[in-house]
C-alpha cells in the first residue's frame, strides 16, 4: 500500500497514518509486517526520522524529518509547546460545553517492557482543551437506555502524555468509541454491528508548526477514512465540521 503524503519538501514529510498501523517495528508486536516508517522509506526512497508518534489505532497527521540534523532541531519543539495538534473524536454521551481538563495522569507502564520502571512515580501534569462540535441521539438501545447519545469532539492537547486523550475522555465518562482499553465495550460493539466501524474514533486532523529551516508557518491537515465517513453520514454530521475556519 502507498501512504497518503500530506506535505513534503527536502527537510520534512508528513503522511496520513491509517488507523491500525504501527509507526515503527516493535518487539511487542512481532507478528506485524507493515509499519509507517518502513513503508514511507520505501515509498520515497530515503530514510525518515519520526518526530512524534500516534498510537496504533489512531489515524491522522504524522510528521517525519528527512535527516538526523532536522530531527535534532525538531525534537525540542515537540517536547515543548511549539507544536499545535488538533484531534477529533466521537465519544459516548453529550458533551455540553467547551472546557479545559487539567487532570494529572500516572504513567502507563507496559507489564513486560517497563517491568523495571518505577511503579510509584507521581502523576504528571496533563492538560486537554476540548469542545463539542455536534451531537446525535440514536434510537439504538445500549445497556438499559432506549436511545444512545454521541458527540463529535475537537480536542487540543497541551501536554503529550501516553494515551492522554483516551484517558481524559474516560475520566469525563465520555469514552472514545472503539477504545478497547479505556472505553465502553457495549458502545464499541454497537458501532461495529450498526455502522461497520471497527476502529478507534480518534483522528489527528491537524498539525501546526513553524518550519525549522524556512520559518514559514505550516498547517498540515489529514482527511478521514471510510469507516469514519460512514459514521459521519449515519449521524448526518457534515465532514466540514472537522475543517477549522482558521
Amino acid at each position: 500500500m502507498e501512504l497518503e503524503i500530506l506535505y513534503q519538501d527536502q527537510y520534512l514529510v508528513a503522511v496520513n497514518k491509517p488507523a491500525g498501523m504501527l509507526v515503527h517495528r516493535s518487539w511487542l508486536d512481532r507478528h506485524e509486517t507493515r509499519f509507517v516508517m518502513q513503508t514511507l522509506r520505501d515509498q520515497i526512497g530515503q530514510h525518515v526520522f519520526p518526530l512524534h508518534r500516534l498510537d496504533r489505532p489512531t489515524s491522522g497527521v504524522l510528521l517525519f524529518a528527512l535527516s538526523s540534523e532536522i530531527a535534532a532541531l525538531m525534537m525540542p519543539k515537540f517536547a515543548g509547546r511549539d507544536i499545535h495538534k488538533t484531534y477529533h473524536a466521537v465519544v459516548r454521551g453529550w458533551v455540553k460545553e467547551a472546557a479545559v481538563l487539567d487532570y494529572p495522569l500516572k504513567e502507563e507502564l507496559d507489564k513486560i517492557a517497563d517491568k523495571d520502571a518505577d511503579q510509584d512515580k507521581e502523576a504528571q501534569p496533563a492538560v486537554t482543551a476540548y469542545a463539542p462540535l455536534a451531537k446525535v441521539e440514536t434510537d439504538i438501545p445500549v445497556g438499559r437506555y432506549a436511545t444512545s447519545r454521541y458527540t463529535l469532539v475537537e480536542m487540543k492537547p497541551e501536554t503529550g502524555r501516553k494515551h492522554q486523550l483516551r484517558r481524559h475522555m474516560h475520566h469525563l465518562s465520555h469514552h472514545i468509541i472503539g477504545d478497547v482499553n479505556h472505553g465502553d465495550g457495549r458502545h464499541n460493539r454497537m458501532f461495529r454491528e450498526n455502522y461497520d466501524c471497527r476502529r478507534l474514533m480518534l483522528h489527528a486532523s491537524r498539525l501546526q508548526l513553524e518550519h525549522p529551516v524556512t520559518a514559514e508557518s505550516l498547517d498540515i491537515r489529514a482527511g478521514t477514512d471510510e469507516a469514519w465517513n460512514r459514521v459521519m453520514t449515519a449521524f448526518e454530521w457534515p465532514v466540514t465540521l472537522m475543517v477549522p475556519s482558521s
